[in-house]
């Protein structure tokens, strides 16, 4: 069934009828594979098409939905919680006022500290919402009312010209981030799966996201080493090895401690998914503990890390794309910007002619 784009007799009301819509969208389109209690799942569908009454209602029903599996809603409603308490106030009398010059202003106020991939986020979400819009209002005649909102030329991210080459963790600084982990404390049954979850990450390159995802059935001894099947963007799956040695003490401790009542490898205390913001409270810590800083302190560097190493030890671009799981080569180019042994030949070009 299709809406008029001012559906409800204010603004705020509104826009908070297509919030509901477009997240009931985006909970039924996100994988639920981790969704073990459907009929609570069912049950937020149901309250959003009833409709919230305000955007903490709405927010509250993200949050339940996250919290049974659904991890990827945040990259959605938190973006749009903003937005709706930043545009709320203007007196807008309806929707159609809003064009991508006052969604510009929007990103440009609330997303000025944040890191680039948080910016992509912010913008993806607005975007999104009002493509569904576009989509799925109808006036009584049949006409529809096209935003178009792409914000192509959104100047808050460096784009291609302004890309810093990704942080990693030089080899000295990767003795004493070693160190840190098995130093750095944390409470008894937390410890060894927060050694295991960031080893796991460093010694394979996997994305934060892709570790979180994995269930013990994906983890295979095989001799020296063990092996585990990955499901990376978009579902598409490979393979990643880890020696014994490397995880072998945390893992055994780690297990006597997990539920095995999650099939998940990695899970909170009581049995529920691990978010990928515990993962960065534990990166800070164990990072405070080495005396590292970097721009980007988030547990994606550690995927830097290991892909630059990889590609400084093999010179394989094709190693570094299965590894890390590239769709293309391009991607993985990046890490050829690491190659000291080939900057050195271009220091001594002069050699020959001073």
């Amino acid at each position: 069934m299709r809406y008029t784009v001012d559906a409800k007799e204010r603004f705020e009301l509104s826009l908070l009828f297509w919030l509901d819509r477009f997240i009931k969208s985006k909970l039924t389109s996100l994988s639920n594979r981790h969704v073990e209690e459907n009929a609570k799942l069912s049950a937020i569908i149901g309250a959003l098409n009833h409709g919230s009454a305000t955007m903490d209602e709405l927010k509250n029903l993200a949050k339940e939905a996250r919290n049974i599996g659904l991890i990827g809603i945040n990259l959605f409603i938190n973006p749009l919680e903003k937005f709706y308490y930043y545009i709320v106030p203007m007196g807008l009398t309806s929707l159609k006022e809003i064009d991508e010059e006052l969604l510009s202003e929007f990103l440009a106020s609330q997303t000025g500290s944040l890191s680039d991939a948080t910016k992509k986020n912010y913008r993806m979400a607005v975007v999104s919402l009002f493509k569904f819009i576009d989509k799925q209002n109808e006036d009584a005649k049949g006409n529809s009312h096209q935003f178009r909102i792409e914000l192509k030329n959104w100047g808050g991210l460096g784009g291609k010209k302004g890309e810093k080459l990704p942080a990693h963790m030089y080899k000295e600084e990767l003795s004493r981030f070693f160190k840190a982990i098995e130093e750095t404390e944390f409470k008894p049954y937390v410890q060894a799966k927060n050694r295991l979850l960031i080893k796991m990450i460093i010694f394979t390159g996997m994305r934060v996201s892709e570790a979180l995802d994995l269930k013990l059935k994906d983890m295979v001894k095989d001799e020296d080493y063990y092996i585990f099947q990955i499901r990376g963007k978009g579902n598409k799956p490979r393979t990643a090895m880890i020696k014994v040695e490397q995880i072998e003490h945390d893992l055994s401790e780690w297990m006597s401690y997990r539920s095995s009542e999650n099939p998940l490898l990695f899970q909170s205390r009581t049995g529920k998914p691990l978010t990928q913001a515990y993962v960065s409270y534990i990166m800070d810590k164990i990072l405070m503990t080495a005396g590292i800083r970097k721009e980007k302190n988030g547990a994606h560097m550690l995927r830097h890390t290991f892909a630059t190493l990889l590609y400084q030890k093999n010179r394989d671009l094709i190693l570094v794309q299965e590894a890390l799981g590239h769709s293309d080569l391009n991607t993985s180019r990046i890490y050829t910007h690491f190659d000291k042994e080939r900057l050195k030949i271009a220091a001594n070009t002069m050699d020959d002619v001073q």
